[in-house]
């Protein structure tokens, strides 16, 4: 089971960020995780939240370079969990393209994406991981 998950580029310089978020805020959009990563020429801002395609479809309005993909959120236990899990894809063959996590009402939270979903998925499914589905992500107070 994936969510959708919005990657938006963004420039390096005031106000880009602010752009976005502005556009979120008027379509009634929650960021429920994000993350930003940064180059010397633009930013990556992705992001999980309330509506993935609204979302979508009001940045690409105003001309923000977004993308709309597939990631895996898996609920952790214990410390630990991280390194088991990642261990499982490495010994799969699998590479994780990204990853970030957080903590949320005392669990652990692992967001990734890998080179092989249709693989991740059985991986998953085999040691018995708990997927998070989108819909528990929006609902989660």
């Amino acid at each position: 089971m994936t969510v959708k998950q919005l990657s938006i580029f963004l420039e390096n310089r005031s106000g880009t960020l602010t752009k976005v978020l502005d556009v979120l805020k008027e379509n009634s959009v929650r960021i429920i995780a994000s993350t930003i990563a940064d180059t010397a020429e633009y930013g990556l801002f992705r992001i999980i939240c309330s509506d993935p395609q609204k979302a979508f479809d009001a940045l690409s309005e105003t001309g923000v370079a977004v993308a709309l993909s597939d990631v895996f959120v898996v609920e952790l236990n214990r410390p630990g969990q991280v390194a088991d899990t990642i261990r499982l894809f490495s010994d799969a063959d699998m590479s994780i393209i990204y990853m970030y996590s957080f903590l949320f009402h005392g669990k652990g939270v692992l967001v990734f994406r890998t080179d092989n979903t249709q693989e991740a998925q059985n991986v998953i499914q085999t040691a018995g991981l708990r997927s998070i589905p989108e819909s528990e992500l929006i609902d989660w107070e």
